[in-house]
């Protein structure tokens, strides 16, 4: 129905502008609860017991989440008076919100619950997984001060190594696209503490990079690694920018997903944190190969049989093509 839809995307919209517009943490958590309350009739809308069960999931492991702010904001309030979010001093309530916030956008070590639930979603409201539901406890990542410095990295750095080895194995492109975005959003949170702006940054582009590669799976009607081999006959242009879509979110130069790898770096190096930089380089190799994989899946293997004869040579969806040619511009060209 048009206007429950319309009445779950503006409670999205809503519960993520509460937080981004909250001071306090009261706030903040009432945001976020609406927020998750709103996506969880989108998630199960197909009756299917594997959309049931992802949104099952993701709702146990957000209210936990939300619960676990709620207590440390609560224990903040009783330690210091403070209810501000600017105002965290306490070192426990700290850590116990950056755990929380790092168990909602599903970072490492909190990250096993991510691609269970986008394996058992449609591509849609996959994509808004992936990026709108960031959104909000980013803005609070954002504005906390004075967190150990030492519990980011670690997240960080355990993000970007996970997102890696955890995409080698699989076949699902759902799975891989989740640990795609461990990766990258470990890749964000390296960066928090030296530079805010520049996770501001990697967000942007991995959402530039998220919504064309989900666009671009969504066109082809592909859930698995052997169902890009026929895309080919579905839409040769298409499939042939696809790989250039694929590196860039692995972070290849000259393509967009460079630019925050590489100013990321670079802000490392300049904080003495050499080692941690080369650490960061090297893990995404790792996902640099399971993009790699995906796009010889698409463009270097013939497809088994002849479906040239049979398949339009249109693309099905007009509301489709605009924002996907404008999203895959902007992840190839924008360096």
């Amino acid at each position: 129905n048009p206007y429950i839809l319309a009445t779950l995307l503006f409670g999205l919209g809503l519960g993520t502008t509460i937080t981004f517009a909250s001071s306090h943490w009261l706030l903040a958590w009432m945001g976020l609860e609406i927020n998750t309350l709103a996506i969880i009739p989108l998630m199960a809308q197909h009756h299917h017991p594997r959309a049931v069960e992802a949104t099952t999931k993701y709702f146990l492991t957000q209210a936990t989440a939300a619960a676990m702010l709620l207590f440390a904001s609560t224990t903040n309030a009783w330690l210091t008076g403070q209810w501000d979010i600017q105002q965290m001093s306490h070192p426990f309530p700290l850590t116990l919100i950056t755990l929380a916030l790092a168990l909602k956008i599903g970072l490492a070590p909190m990250h096993t619950w991510l691609p269970e639930v986008l394996q058992g979603l449609d591509l849609t409201t996959g994509l808004v997984l992936s990026t709108w539901q960031k959104l909000a406890p980013f803005a609070l990542l954002l504005q906390i001060q004075n967190v150990n410095p030492t519990i980011l990295v670690t997240l960080g750095l355990a993000s970007t190594l996970v997102g890696g080895w955890g995409g080698l194995n699989q076949t699902q492109l759902r799975k891989v696209l989740a640990y795609s975005s461990i990766a990258h959003l470990g890749w964000m949170i390296l960066i928090l503490q030296y530079s805010p702006s520049l996770t501001l940054l990697a967000l942007l582009t991995y959402f530039v990079m998220t919504f064309s590669t989900f666009l671009v799976f969504k066109l082809n009607k592909s859930a698995s690694i052997n169902a890009l081999a026929i895309s080919w006959t579905k839409a040769p242009i298409l499939t042939s920018l696809t790989p250039l879509v694929l590196l860039s979110l692995g972070g290849l130069p000259p393509l967009t997903g460079f630019m925050p790898k590489w100013l990321i770096l670079q802000e490392l190096a300049k904080q003495d944190l050499a080692p941690l930089a080369t650490l960061a380089a090297l893990s995404a190799l790792l996902s640099l190969y399971f993009y790699l994989r995906i796009s010889y899946a698409m463009t270097l293997t013939m497809s088994p049989n002849n479906l040239t004869g049979v398949t339009p040579w249109r693309f099905s969806s007009p509301q489709l093509t605009l924002p996907l040619a404008i999203a895959t511009t902007a992840t190839i060209s924008l360096l």
